[in-house]
C-alpha cells in the first residue's frame, strides 16, 4: 500500500470527512481538492471541465481517497456527502460571457441543485460567491453590509447577477429549511494553474512579459485591485467551512493590500526581466474602478488574513506559466482588469 494510503488509514473515521467540491479541476477547486486530500478527507471532485482541466488534479488521481466524477451541476446530482463546496461557475470575463444564459444556470440552477443535495444529506453546503455582487463599487474598501451597484442587463450581469440570485438562494434555503450554509465572498485570486486563456489581468501579463510582447493596460491603467494567492485563500475557505452552525457569511476573503493595473504590470515586467512596453486600451463595459476587500470579519471570525506578499506569489505564478509555455504555444488573450 502506497505512503499517502497507510497514511490516512491511520486518520480516525470520526474526523475524515466525505467532501464533494464542485468544480474541483478548475483553478481554485483543484487547489481545494489538493489541500482537502492532504488533511486525510475523502474528496469527491466533480467538474463539467467548460474551463477546468484534468491536469490540474493528475496529481490526486492515483490517490485512493479522490475520486473524480464527470457532471454538470445544472443537473441534479446523487451522491453522498458530510460537506459541499459549491465552486462550479466559470469566473473570468471571457469564460462567463462566451455563454452568459449558461452561466446564469450555472451560477442559480447549480445553487438549486446543490442546496437541494445539502438538505436531503443534511450536510454543511459552501457557496464561493465573489466580490463581483459589489458590482462597480461606491463604498471603499468593500464591507459585506455594502449592498453593492450593479448593472442587471450588462454584459456581466451574468455572472454578478447569477452570484447574487445564488447568495440568496442559499439564505433561504437556511431560512426555510434549515440547510447548514456558509458563504464566502472572493476577491481576484491568482496563483499556478490559473488557465492560460482566461483573460484575467495576471495571466495575462505574466504571458505577455514572458513572451515580450506589449502589456495591454485598459484606460490609464489607474484603476485598482487587491490580490490575493491562491493558497491563502484556500485557507480561508477551510477556516469558513469549520465555524460554527452559526456563522453563516457573507465572508469576504481577499487580500486588502491594493494595487493599481499599472502598479502590477510594472511588477511582472520587473519579475520576469521582461522587454516588454504598456499599451493602452479603452475600459471595457462596466469594468469596476476599484476592488479592495475590508477583510475585518474574516480576521475576526476565522482568524485569517493574507500572509503571501504579492512579489513572492507573482514569482510563484511567473514560474507555473514558464513550464507551461516551455510545454507548447499558448495565445494570451485580454478582456479587462478582473
Amino acid at each position: 500500500m502506497n505512503t499517502v494510503a497507510t497514511q490516512l488509514q491511520s486518520i480516525p473515521p470520526a474526523v475524515r470527512r466525505r467532501v464533494l467540491v464542485t468544480g474541483g479541476a478548475g483553478f481554485l477547486g483543484s487547489h481545494l481538492c489538493e489541500e482537502l486530500v492532504r488533511r486525510g478527507h475523502d474528496v469527491l471532485c466533480v467538474d463539467n471541465f467548460y474551463t477546468g482541466a484534468k491536469d490540474n488534479i493528475a496529481g490526486l488521481m492515483c490517490n485512493p481517497y479522490f475520486e473524480l466524477m464527470r457532471h454538470d451541476v445544472t443537473f441534479p446530482l446523487y451522491v453522498e456527502a458530510d460537506e459541499i463546496y459549491n465552486l462550479a461557475c466559470p469566473a473570468s470575463p471571457l469564460h462567463y460571457q462566451f455563454d452568459p444564459v449558461q452561466t446564469t444556470k450555472t451560477s442559480v440552477h447549480g445553487a438549486i441543485n446543490m442546496l437541494g443535495l445539502a438538505k436531503r444529506l443534511k450536510a454543511s453546503i459552501l457557496q464561493a460567491s465573489t466580490s463581483e455582487v459589489y458590482g462597480d463599487p461606491s463604498v471603499h474598501p468593500q464591507e459585506e453590509s455594502y449592498w453593492g451597484n450593479t448593472n442587471p442587463i450588462g454584459l456581466r450581469s451574468c455572472y454578478d447577477e447569477g452570484k447574487r440570485c445564488a447568495e440568496t438562494l442559499f439564505f433561504d434555503y437556511h431560512r426555510q429549511h434549515g440547510v447548514r450554509i456558509k458563504v464566502a465572498r472572493i476577491f481576484n485570486t491568482y496563483g499556478p494553474r490559473m488557465h492560460p486563456q482566461d483573460g484575467r489581468v495576471v495571466s495575462n501579463f505574466i504571458l505577455q512579459a514572458l513572451r515580450n510582447e506589449p502589456i495591454t493596460i485598459y484606460g490609464d491603467g489607474s484603476q485598482t485591485r487587491s490580490f490575493c494567492y491562491v493558497d491563502d485563500l484556500i485557507q480561508g475557505l477551510i477556516r469558513l467551512m469549520q465555524t460554527p452552525p452559526d456563522v453563516l457569511g457573507p465572508i469576504n476573503l481577499g487580500n486588502p493590500n491594493e494595487f493599481t493595473i499599472r502598479q502590477l504590470a510594472e511588477a511582472v515586467i520587473e519579475l520576469t526581466g521582461s522587454r516588454s512596453t504598456l499599451v493602452a486600451k479603452p475600459l471595457p463595459s462596466d469594468d469596476p474602478r476599484q476592488r479592495c476587500p475590508d477583510i475585518t470579519r474574516a480576521r475576526k471570525t476565522l482568524d485569517w488574513q493574507p500572509t503571501i506578499q504579492l512579489r513572492d506569489g507573482l514569482a510563484k505564478t511567473i514560474a507555473y506559466f514558464e513550464n507551461l509555455l516551455s510545454r507548447g504555444p499558448w495565445t494570451a488573450i485580454g478582456t479587462g482588469s478582473s
